[in-house]
């Protein structure tokens, strides 16, 4: 297993930082559709879950363990695999059924060999996440793009949605727009 090393900058203004980063250079690879499946892991644990995500081109399986919220408290084993539908039908099949579909639209840059995603989710402010090889790399970023460091954060998604603004997208069984 690897360590990510990302946080997210929330509440971000998505025009200005997209022009921000095309001013700096940054090379855009797309814009995306992503869906999800989330299922708790066996045994059950909170900080704990696996991950089936598509962008529409490649799908992966994910195995997130949160050991703490900061920008290395993340272990994840992730691959690809060959169809969204089927990977989720084998997960049912053997015992992970999932526990939630989710939604969002991910415009995505590499700026400097750093990936650096705006996400739009439901009933949330549009945020970014910067992931790198690196904890100096990561920061770096942030200060070439000179977010607001009030806003930055190590939270994961579903705790930004639960601590930020209140929702607990465990009990919502369908997350889209």
């Amino acid at each position: 297993m690897q360590t990510e090393y990302e946080i997210r900058v929330l509440e971000v203004n998505k025009e200005k930082m997209i022009k921000r980063l095309e001013e700096l250079g940054a090379e855009k690879i797309g814009e995306f559709n992503q869906k999800r499946y989330v299922y708790n892991t066996k045994p059950e644990h909170p900080s704990r879950w696996i991950r089936l995500r598509t962008n529409g081109i490649i799908t992966t399986l994910t195995y997130k363990d949160v050991k703490k919220n900061t920008i290395d408290g993340t272990k994840e084993l992730e691959f690809e695999v060959g169809d969204f539908e089927t990977a989720n039908e084998f997960l049912e099949i053997i015992g992970y059924k999932n526990k939630g579909y989710q939604e969002n639209n991910r415009i995505q840059y590499k700026l400097n060999g750093i990936e650096i995603d705006i996400d739009t989710w439901p009933m949330i402010p549009t945020y970014m996440e910067i992931e790198g090889n690196a904890e100096e790399e990561v920061f770096e970023i942030i200060e070439l793009l000179q977010v607001d460091k009030e806003k930055v954060t190590a939270l994961n998604c579903k705790d930004i949605y639960q601590k930020i603004y209140n929702i607990n997208i465990d009990e919502i069984k369908e997350l889209k727009f």
